[in-house]
């Protein structure tokens, strides 16, 4: 009986956790002008680890397409452009029930990841982007996940990580978004800009000093000449008579 109790209360703690990491009830995160478009996922060439539960590319690309959908739909993005985003599912391992608890399977998803601005048809990274998803630690994995989920749970959890990776690549690049690049505020000024602004404003040309012109003077009249000659006698009186 306490070994039932014991395992019943760590069941509802296993579920409290899920619920926990769940963040699609929240506000979605800013993606400037995003909108889903496309949402395409291929697991044709999936290869599966040994030691693993199978499953079939047909259940990985209905899992997939649905965390996609899930956090990036109109259900929470509505912008103004259309994105296509493609999912390759590549790899997978489903951790087995029945194995010994002291070797703590767990399930690992790789996909690889690419976008596209739907109008452009152009592919906005330069190579896909690969991820390798694991299980997070919880009282569900604690002994395996094997163990405490079903199939179906465990490639939902895998998926639903899938999906928020890639949302925060897409953070890590939101220039493609129509946003400013990250580590640049949408108000940053260019320093030449804010150089221009700081500098004190050029005092008006004052018109320049005119030189003192000369001041005409009046034309005098020019003295009579004087005779210093030695021949000069001066006339005689007149002598009355």
């Amino acid at each position: 009986m306490m070994f039932v109790r014991g395992f019943v209360a760590m069941m509802v703690v296993a579920v409290l956790a899920a619920c926990q990491t769940n963040d699609l009830a929240e506000p979605a995160v800013p993606l400037g002008d995003f909108a889903l478009g496309l949402n395409v996922v291929v697991a044709d060439d999936v290869q599966m680890v040994p030691l693993s539960r199978k499953t079939t590319p047909d259940a990985w690309e209905a899992a997939m397409k649905k965390a996609i959908e899930d956090r990036f739909g109109e259900a929470r993005y509505t912008g103004s452009r259309l994105y296509n985003i493609g999912i390759a599912v590549e790899g997978y391992a489903l951790a087995p029930p029945g194995v010994p608890v002291v070797l703590k399977p767990k399930s690992i998803l790789v996909v690889t990841a690419n976008v596209w601005d739907d109008a452009t048809q152009t592919k906005l990274n330069a190579e896909g982007k690969q991820f390798h998803i694991f299980e997070r630690n919880s009282p569900e994995t604690v002994v395996g996940s094997g163990l405490t989920q079903s199939k179906a749970r465990q490639m939902e959890i895998l998926s639903y990580n899938a999906a928020k990776r890639v949302e925060q690549w897409f953070l890590d690049n939101p220039e493609w978004f129509g946003l400013p690049p990250k580590g640049r505020s949408q108000t940053t000024v260019p320093a030449p800009a804010v150089a221009a602004a700081a500098a004190p404003a050029p005092a008006a040309a004052q018109p320049a000093a005119s030189a003192p012109q000369p001041v005409a003077s009046t034309p005098q009249p020019a003295a009579p000449p004087v005779d210093t000659s030695d021949s000069f006698v001066p006339r005689p009186a007149a002598v009355e008579q």
